[in-house]
């Protein structure tokens, strides 16, 4: 199965980047799931945790407030106004 890449970006600086098998975020209209070949889509964010599955296992958790999401080949950018890793 492919991956996705991933960008994760606040206005100030790139907070993480990489490939993930999975990208689930919270938007104004409910939590999105992205998985490869995901159909495009421009999703605006609301205030709230993004989780990445990255590819060959593990994690990454991120809170992001506003911005938008969004989806085109495989490719998934993520810019929020606020963002930061979250550990644990």
């Amino acid at each position: 199965m492919a991956d996705l890449t991933v960008s994760v970006v606040s206005a100030d600086q790139e907070i993480w980047s990489g490939t993930a098998s999975m990208v689930v975020a919270r938007t104004t209209e409910g939590e999105i799931g992205i998985l490869p070949g995901h159909e495009p889509v421009l999703a605006i964010l609301a205030s709230g945790e993004v989780r990445l599955t990255v590819a060959g296992g593990g994690s990454v958790r991120a809170k992001a407030d506003d911005g938008f999401l969004s989806v085109e080949h495989d490719t998934v950018t993520i810019v929020a106004r606020s963002a930061e890793l979250v550990e644990g």
